[in-house]
């Protein structure tokens, strides 16, 4: 899972380069969250379709131009993929009191936690210290992130081929329980899954007509119990059958992951830790740390010569080892279930 650069990340990292970055972090998500819920979703998935690709490194930021082919064009991404602006926007205002020194990956794996907390959902310590890549793969992003269409064989070794383990990916999941998803993705489940709700399949089609091509984008709340709160319902929809996306289902289908699936549907305290748990583990995912990759001045695109353009820091990733997480979470919406609600698939939230 971790490569060994990860020992180096701190989730004290920027205490003294720049102690204001977490805050202003916050202060840009906690805004747009407020403005449209939506976008925690998108926040969170944009963190995992960085992670899963090449690592956590800010890869999927880069914008494609005339002479270089980045991620967001990639089928899992195209046309799905949001949440950049709030990124440009946390960056601009990070870089306005430290200049060129928060990492752009580090801002989204913090962004995608306070995405978390501002729907209700736990919080955890984000290790710090990822640098920022200087090259992106669409082949990746097509190969390593899994579809909504997978088995569970097939997602679990996508997510053992990045070190997670298999409580790590029923955990992750539950980030369906906010977010929405098109069409496209769960056409196939509503008209030809058996093991699906038969109210809930029939209350899809109205907006997601068989023919392929026919309202490809159309949107559903991968969660309609509590579409824009951050909880365990994605899990209570799943005993019902009512998970929206293949691969949302098959994780309680008589399979080795419904007896997880059961707990954290009955012990939001339970599920909340896992997925804390989860999230630290997915953000160690192969980080770039040290003199690796670069700082970028624009989330983006590559800055120019790390020479040129960086004021050295190296003294910044020295220290102690990394010290494990201290997870604090935030367990008050565990008890209330009017701030309570979760949904789906990374690949799929939009």
């Amino acid at each position: 899972m971790a490569s060994a650069a990860s020992a180096q990340l701190l989730s004290t990292f920027y205490d003294t380069s720049c102690p204001d970055a977490l805050s202003t972090i916050r202060r840009v998500v906690t805004a747009a969250v407020r403005s449209e819920p939506r976008m925690g979703a998108s926040l969170v998935r944009l963190h995992f379709h960085d992670c899963f690709v090449d690592g956590c490194d800010g890869s999927v930021l880069l914008a494609d131009t005339g002479s270089f082919v980045g991620e967001q064009g990639a089928a899992p991404n195209a046309g799905s993929i949001r949440g950049m602006n709030v990124i440009d926007n946390a960056k601009t205002q990070v870089e306005a009191v430290c200049k060129q020194t928060v990492s752009c990956a580090d801002i989204l794996a913090v962004a995608a936690r306070d995405s978390v907390i501002a729907l209700g959902g736990p919080s955890w310590t984000v290790p710090l210290g990822r640098r920022d890549s200087t090259t992106a793969s669409k082949t990746n992003a097509e190969n390593d992130l899994p579809p909504p269409s997978s088995d569970l064989q097939g997602l679990t070794t996508k997510f053992s081929n990045k070190g997670l383990s298999v409580t790590d990916m029923v955990a992750l999941s539950g980030a369906h329980t906010i977010g929405q998803s098109q069409c496209k993705n769960f056409r196939d489940r509503i008209y030809n899954d058996t093991n699906i709700d038969t109210a809930f399949a029939t209350s899809l089609k109205a907006n997601c007509p068989q023919p392929t091509g026919s309202s490809d984008s159309s949107l559903a709340p991968l969660d309609r119990t509590s579409p824009n709160a951050f909880d365990n319902a994605y899990y209570s929809n799943l005993l019902s059958q009512k998970g929206l996306l293949h691969s949302d289902q098959v994780l309680f289908n008589g399979g080795s992951t419904d007896n997880t699936v059961r707990s954290f549907a009955s012990n939001p305290a339970a599920f909340g830790s896992a997925f804390a748990t989860a999230m630290v583990n997915m953000g160690n995912i192969a980080p770039k740390t040290g003199t690796q990759g670069q700082i970028r001045l624009s989330c983006s695109k590559m800055s120019g010569s790390n020479e040129e353009e960086e004021p050295d820091k190296t003294w910044m990733t020295e220290g102690p080892a990394y010290v494990s997480a201290a997870f604090s979470f935030s367990f008050s919406f565990f008890f209330s279930f009017s701030f309570f609600s979760f949904s789906c698939f990374f690949f799929s939230v939009v």
